[in-house]
């Protein structure tokens, strides 16, 4: 019987090795695993090159994780947003790697990934310091730049319910990154705040399709499920 809900967020992440390149979810706090993100600060897997949309602030969530040095390198659009401190620091001291990806290119690099797309041509970033080194091409007379796919090992990203064969539903724009990610890994664990028996979400609601998640963990703070993605039908 397939039953992707872990009995505990420590057995979910045991087995990341160092060296690891790690998706998390989020847009500032709306997404944000914390669970997760606390659960890999224990897990203490080294070596590490983190994708996500920004560096984080003050000095919780993804600033926790980038303060113990873990972090090699990280690709993310907004590495400096208000209260970022501990990123820069760590860049200012020559501790941590970036690579800028403006954000469009970050949600597509990471479905091209998930689709078995080898590279796409974008607009975005011709005739600056982010296409330096990449190949270029005009097409129908406008510019533009190749794009690779971002293959990750690990998503950590955050649900609002799912059910034992990992079918994911999100809430609203906690939903962002969170589907790409789960296309793009080799190894998806899902924070989900409701665990739902199999045929009670409904199907047309579901974003993310257990073939993409490997692992469930209950979040401890319960959640309030809209009725509407729920099947109603039995």
């Amino acid at each position: 019987m397939i039953d992707k809900l872990s009995p505990t967020v420590q057995a979910a992440l045991a087995g990341i090795p160092d060296g690891a390149t790690i998706a998390v979810g989020g847009f500032g706090g709306a997404g944000m695993p914390d669970d997760l993100i606390d659960a890999l600060i224990e897990q203490g897997a080294r070596n590490l090159t983190l994708v996500s949309n920004n560096a984080g602030q003050g000095d919780t969530g993804l600033a926790a994780l980038l303060k113990t040095g873990h972090i090699r390198k990280i690709l993310c659009s907004y590495p400096r947003m208000t209260g970022s401190h501990v990123f820069e620091a760590l860049y200012r001291a020559g501790k941590i790697e970036l690579e800028i990806v403006p954000q469009g290119n970050l949600a597509e690099r990471l479905r091209a990934a998930g689709v078995g797309v080898g590279g796409f041509y974008t607009p975005t970033g011709f005739g600056t310091l982010l296409a330096e080194g990449k190949e270029t091409r005009t097409i129908d007379g406008r510019n533009y730049v190749l794009e690779f796919p971002i293959h990750v090992d690990y998503a950590l990203i955050k649900a609002e319910a799912g059910d034992r064969w990992g079918n994911l539903v999100f809430r609203k724009t906690a939903r962002n990154f969170g589907p790409v990610m789960a296309m793009a890994a080799k190894n998806t664990i899902a924070s989900i705040g409701r665990f739902c028996e199999l045929g009670e979400l409904d199907p047309e609601s579901i974003v993310t399709p257990g073939i993409f998640v490997k692992h469930l963990v209950l979040r401890k703070e319960p959640t309030d499920l809209p009725a509407t993605l729920l099947n109603q039908a039995g």
